[in-house]
């Protein structure tokens, strides 16, 4: 499979809250985790936002170009990982098959698109974690350094702020990332917030291909040959079912 990235990209490679959204249009329900929740067309639910739309075809190499990382070999087979770092539904997701994918990866049996997006800037205390851990994220990235970045992802979301309270600064995420091994230089890029913005456009891009192929934004996320995974939050099966060719 080509994978093409953008120009000047670093691509290395439950008790829910409910929050009202302004101006609603319409309603639809949704099953979560096999509960059947009301949700309102836009409407964020413990991290997870939901966007009705038609689904469609991802551009892969657009995926490819808005990852945060990409782990593993080319032949193996291939998923996309969609997370937003205030969402504690990607906390539980990271606890349940994080360990998972990552064994796959260093077994050489998986390959992994991360994309971390930034719908929660607005649930952060400070307006703008989300897009400063995408920021960090891609900072770390750029190490090319596979056990680095798998650390500092589990360490990021085992540190996960609850929406509203006092966030991580960047300095503190810089601590984070050095306390897993990462540079100076990279601390240096975390601290300057020097990879928010390219962060923030590939969480566009992101979010745009995940809403052709899903017909809905949601994290977390998980494509398969573009196409949507279900069962994230019954444990790893998921996985097994994809490392054993059946999915």
């Amino acid at each position: 499979m080509s994978e093409k990235r953008k120009s000047g990209a670093s691509v290395p490679r439950a008790t829910t809250s409910k929050y009202q959204p302004s101006a609603p249009s319409s309603t639809m329900t949704y099953v979560l985790g096999g509960i059947a929740i009301l949700v309102i067309a836009g409407l964020v639910i413990g991290g997870i936002w939901w966007s009705g739309r038609d689904k469609g075809t991802a551009d892969q190499s657009a995926l490819a170009s808005s990852s945060t990382m990409i782990v593993g070999p080319e032949n193996a087979p291939l998923i996309d990982v969609f997370e937003d770092p205030l969402c504690p539904v990607c906390k539980l997701f990271e606890q349940q098959s994080g360990p998972a994918i990552t064994a796959a990866v260093n077994e050489g049996k998986l390959r992994v698109r991360y994309h971390t997006l930034n719908f929660l800037d607005s649930k952060s205390a400070t307006g703008d974690f989300s897009s400063r851990a995408a920021g960090a994220l891609t900072c770390v990235a750029q190490e090319q350094n596979t056990e680095l970045f798998f650390r500092f992802h589990s360490a990021l979301f085992a540190a996960q702020p609850p929406e509203g309270a006092g966030d991580i600064s960047s300095a503190g995420l810089a601590r984070l990332a050095t306390d897993q091994g990462a540079t100076p230089a990279t601390a240096e890029c975390i601290t300057g917030n020097e990879k928010v913005g390219q962060a923030k456009a590939n969480a566009a891009t992101s979010s745009d291909e995940l809403k052709k192929a899903a017909g809905q934004v949601g994290t977390p996320s998980v494509l398969h040959d573009g196409k949507p995974v279900e069962g994230l939050l019954d444990g790893s099966g998921w996985l097994d079912g994809i490392l054993a060719g059946k999915s």
